[in-house]
């Protein structure tokens, strides 16, 4: 593929798939414009996913979250009216967000069955996370 500056307002493309030349509206240079192609590569802008969008998050919750999630999150929308309640949204989106990352890990579910009938293996988590309590004081000193 042979790249050509045709001065600064089209980028010929050439040895395309079709094998016929394309012209590209590209900015001031070929290298600048968003659908610019570069030794073969693509420059097109890249798009991501914000994880706390709730299309993301709704998308991504199993079926049986979805109603739950959907419940709070209008319940938090109504309230973030009130700039106030802004704050408690962000919170409830994350919250949902960890949910999905939970929820997608094989056994979930079975986990969480254990953990309720007691049948779950624990331990405090002072065992478990060595400065723990360091930690906790932190969180508690962050929070308002």
């Amino acid at each position: 593929m042979q790249l050509r500056d045709q001065r600064c307002r089209r980028l010929i493309v050439s040895g395309s798939a079709t094998g016929q030349e394309a012209t590209r509206p590209c900015g001031r240079r070929p290298v600048s414009g968003p659908r610019c192609k570069l030794g073969g590569m693509s420059a097109e802008p890249l798009l991501v996913e914000d994880p706390n969008d709730p299309e993301v998050i709704l998308r991504d919750l199993p079926e049986q979250e979805r109603d739950q999630f959907l419940r709070q999150y209008h319940e938090a929308v109504d309230a973030a009216h009130d700039p106030a309640g802004y704050r408690r949204l962000q919170q409830l989106l994350h919250a949902w967000r960890l949910t999905v990352i939970a929820t997608g890990r094989p056994g979930y579910y079975e986990e969480l069955t254990a953990v309720r009938n007691g049948a779950a293996r624990t331990m405090p988590a002072e065992e478990a996370i060595p400065d723990w309590h360091e930690r906790l004081a932190a969180a508690r000193a962050r929070t308002p």
